[in-house]
């Protein structure tokens, strides 16, 4: 008899152990996929954001944004890929936008 009372609370102990040491399993709900809205020109294709890329002659095309009115923003990013001839843009505070074509480092306004 002694040893079946034993036996249960050994039983009841161990079954009261393991239910304080199970982990909880929280759902975490699925990530929601924000979508920037697509702006599109007059025609209907889509406008294709190029993300800013300081290069070489930067420094260079802002000081001459400068000298033309054109000021704030990030300033002057490349938009071709780096090489002997390289394109830069540049927004500027009051919505224009300057651009400069620099060749082997020498830039000119477009």
């Amino acid at each position: 008899m002694k040893r079946l009372i034993l036996a249960m609370s050994c039983v009841a102990l161990l079954g009261g152990c393991t239910l304080f040491h199970h982990e909880k399993i929280v759902e975490q709900p699925a990530p929601v996929k924000v979508q920037e809205p697509r702006l599109v020109d007059a025609d209907g294709v889509p406008i294709e954001r190029v993300p800013f890329r300081a290069g070489i002659s930067s420094v260079t095309v802002e000081n001459m944004a400068k000298q033309h009115g054109c000021t704030g923003g990030q300033g002057a990013g490349l938009m071709t890929e780096q090489g002997p001839v390289e394109v830069y843009r540049m927004l500027c505070d009051n919505g224009k936008v300057f651009r400069a074509r620099c060749e082997l480092r020498q830039c000119k306004a477009m």
